[in-house]
């Protein structure tokens, strides 16, 4: 094919699907039927991933459950199966480990079959300046923002191509497309994790795979667990969005095969806009929307008196111990206001110092749970705990 005959063909066809986006703004696209898919979603012990599980329930869809929190997944089970799920299966599973990944997947497909909606949802932020994040901190948000998606997709994709049939989501963020001050890990993350998925699509596209389709999600700052507390410049422009609203944005794209889905809708001109200044004026306009004001205050307000890196921190040190019988935990003191336990009823006070160490014995993991924006509380399983050791 020539390249005027090619020109012309990019041309007619552009008008084309820029005249279907027209008509779809007045008669939007019919939902597909997900009766009988294979749904796995990681992440789903708590936030966005327990309320798209809640949102699939109904649809008859076999739920898969992944999370490296027990007690939230069996929650969130419990939910969906009140909602209508009859199908609902959960796995506790660390997605930044890639063989543990490849085990679990290998008994997701004996026990379930063959996952044919993979949602990555997981994910961590450290809340650090780049020269502040430790190195451990960086490639754990790697590890679990970016690494774990290659490894679901090396695991469910083949069956899905086999078939050509099946639906990849990527559960990314706006701080994927445009660099925030103070995130400079969970950005990376984010542009790796959108990169990945597009080029993913694209090798789809290019095998003649159009059967299995793609969705990447870049909301703005959702109020969960991962940003409790945080606000914005803007909150007109650019709104701390509701998680329930966003999940059921994201099961319409998932419906609808929507490729791009951007929360709040101003992000399609922030992006546009971001795209087409030069730096200087594009700099300008981060300035504007709070981009480079300190992230501390920006997303953690004084009150919420600690640091989502430390809570990482302590929850990478305990996932990653070989010895289940003895761990030991470093918190740094001058980033908590209080650190509760609420089995053991004790409460670390921060202090001038620069570290505190909690040394204890237990058989099992313990789950780091962010209840509400005041209060960061470990929650240590009922009579497994033999000792419990402040060393100030």
């Amino acid at each position: 094919m020539n390249f005027l005959l090619e020109t012309l063909q990019v041309i007619v066809m552009s008008i084309y699907y820029n005249m279907e986006a027209f008509v779809r703004l007045f008669i939007p696209p019919k939902n597909k039927n997900v009766t009988g898919e294979i749904v796995l979603i990681t992440g789903a012990g708590s936030g966005i991933g327990r309320l798209l599980a809640e949102k699939f329930a109904p649809l008859g869809v076999s739920l898969v459950l992944w999370d490296i929190n027990q007690e939230g997944m069996e929650e969130t089970s419990r939910l969906v199966q009140e909602k209508g799920a009859t199908k609902v299966h959960y796995y506790l599973c660390d997605c930044s480990d890639k063989s543990e990944v490849y085990r679990v997947a290998d008994k997701v497909k004996r026990e379930v079959g063959d996952v044919s909606i993979l949602i990555n949802n997981a994910g961590i932020v450290t809340g650090r300046k780049f020269m502040d994040a430790p190195d451990s901190l960086i490639e754990k948000t790697f590890e679990v923002n970016t690494m774990a998606h290659f490894w679901t997709y090396k695991a469910f994709l083949p069956a899905m191509t086999a078939n050509n049939h099946g639906h990849l989501v990527s559960i990314a963020s706006s701080a994927g497309l445009i660099g925030v001050n103070g995130l400079a890990d969970y950005c990376a993350s984010k542009f790796a994790a959108i990169g990945f998925a597009e080029s993913v699509a694209l090798e789809l596209l290019a095998t003649g795979k159009d059967g299995v389709k793609t969705t990447i999600v870049c909301p703005f700052f959702i109020n969960t667990g991962m940003f409790d507390g945080c606000t914005t410049k803007w909150p007109l422009l650019l709104p701390v969005l509701d998680p329930d609203y966003v999940a059921n944005k994201i099961i319409e794209a998932i419906l609808t095969d929507q490729v791009y889905l951007l929360l709040p809708r101003t992000m399609y001109l922030i992006i546009g806009l971001k795209n087409s200044l030069r730096w200087k004026q594009a700099a300008l306009l981060g300035k504007y929307l709070g981009a480079f004001e300190n992230p501390e205050h920006l997303l953690y307000p004084p009150s919420l008196g600690f640091c989502w890196g430390c809570i990482w921190e302590l929850s990478t040190l305990w996932m990653l111990s070989k010895d289940a019988s003895r761990r030991s935990i470093v918190l740094r003191s001058n980033q908590f206001h209080r650190l509760i336990t609420r089995t053991t009823d004790v409460e670390l006070k921060s202090t001038s110092q620069s570290s505190m160490e909690v040394q204890y014995t237990a058989m099992l993991s313990l789950a780091v749970r962010l209840p509400h924006a005041h209060t960061c509380t470990i929650h240590i399983r009922k009579g497994l705990v033999e000792k419990l050791k402040t060393v100030m």
